[in-house]
């Protein structure tokens, strides 16, 4: 199916449990910070709750440990 529409399908290398690891950790983060405090009453509810949820709170407001416990739009901002 993903073929016949052009498209390549994209997969981890076999046994490397750390290629995806970035994306993992926030949809970790995502989940529990976000969708299991919720309950949604449709699906543009979870739309506009996950827009907030990234563009609000987690560039701009949680300080992420990989960033020196700044938040991405601080380390934006201090390297620009």
């Amino acid at each position: 199916m993903i073929r016949s529409r052009d498209f390549l399908p994209s997969m981890s290398r076999q046994g490397n449990c750390w290629d995806n690891a970035v994306m993992e950790s926030f949809y970790s983060r995502l989940k529990v910070e976000l969708i299991y405090a919720e309950q949604y009453p449709s699906i543009e509810a979870v739309q506009s709750g996950i827009f907030e949820y990234i563009e609000n709170f987690y560039n701009r407001k949680r300080r992420h440990s990989a960033l020196g416990n700044i938040s991405p739009a601080e380390f934006e901002r201090r390297c620009a």
